[in-house]
Order: structure tokens, then C-alpha cells, then sequence
């Protein structure tokens, strides 16, 4: 169901000693289908911006998702998506841009791997 998959963004949030806050919006669209849109502020004052798309009876699928990473001074420090506008990547369409504007290829990310990323940035005061 939907309403678990948000419940495990909310635990997720919630156990992470970097973020300072978050504003998540979730929209159900069905039992099963529901958007994920929101921001996640760091003690750093870094932000995340998120947003998914998923389909969740058997197991999650994010058929768009969007994770925007930017450091205090709102400069991009990585994106993580899946928009077909790299089809010349072996990992199209998931792709990761990077801090030099560069696009790399990239597996796909779920909201804990990038939340490890970025916690590893901000305990080391970085981005």
C-alpha cells in the first residue's frame, strides 16, 4: 500500500541526525500510486529537494523520481533522475549530474542511498 511507503519516508526523516527539517507533501493517487514532493534542510543549511513518483503493490517502483541536491549558497551539487535526455548513457535514462554541470551515468537511487550521500557531505563539511 502507499500510505507504507510514506510512513517509511517519515521513519526514514526521522532517524537522520543531519536533517534539521523537512516539508513533504504526499499526494495518493490510488491504493497503490502516489507522488512524493518536498524538501529536506540540513544542519548545514544545505537542501534537498525530492520528488517520486511510485507505484507500490508488491514492491516500490519509482517510475520518475528527481533528487536535487544544493549546498547552502543554493548551488547544485548533484541531481540525481531519471528523464530520458541522455539516452547515450549505458545507464539511461538514470543519470546523475554533477557539481561541474557534468552528467555521469548512475544507477537508481532510493531516498536512503542519497540521504547517506549527503550525510557524508555534511559531517564533512562539505558541499
Amino acid at each position: 500500500m502507499i500510505e507504507e511507503y510514506f510512513r517509511g519516508i517519515e521513519e526514514l526523516l526521522a532517524t537522520r541526525g543531519f536533517i534539521h527539517s523537512w516539508s513533504i507533501t504526499y499526494d495518493k493517487r490510488s491504493s497503490f500510486v502516489g507522488f512524493v514532493r518536498g524538501e529536506i534542510r540540513f544542519v548545514d543549511r544545505s537542501v534537498l529537494y525530492v520528488r517520486e513518483f511510485v507505484h507500490a503493490e508488491h514492491s516500490p517502483q519509482r517510475h520518475t523520481y528527481a533528487y536535487h541536491y544544493q549546498g547552502p549558497d543554493g548551488v547544485l551539487v548533484f541531481r540525481y533522475d531519471n528523464a530520458p535526455h541522455y539516452p547515450e548513457l549505458p545507464s539511461a535514462p538514470h543519470h546523475k549530474h554533477v557539481t561541474d554541470l557534468s552528467v555521469v551515468p548512475s544507477v537508481a537511487p532510493d531516498l536512503s542511498s542519497v540521504l547517506e550521500e549527503v550525510g557524508r557531505l555534511v559531517v564533512l563539511g562539505k558541499p
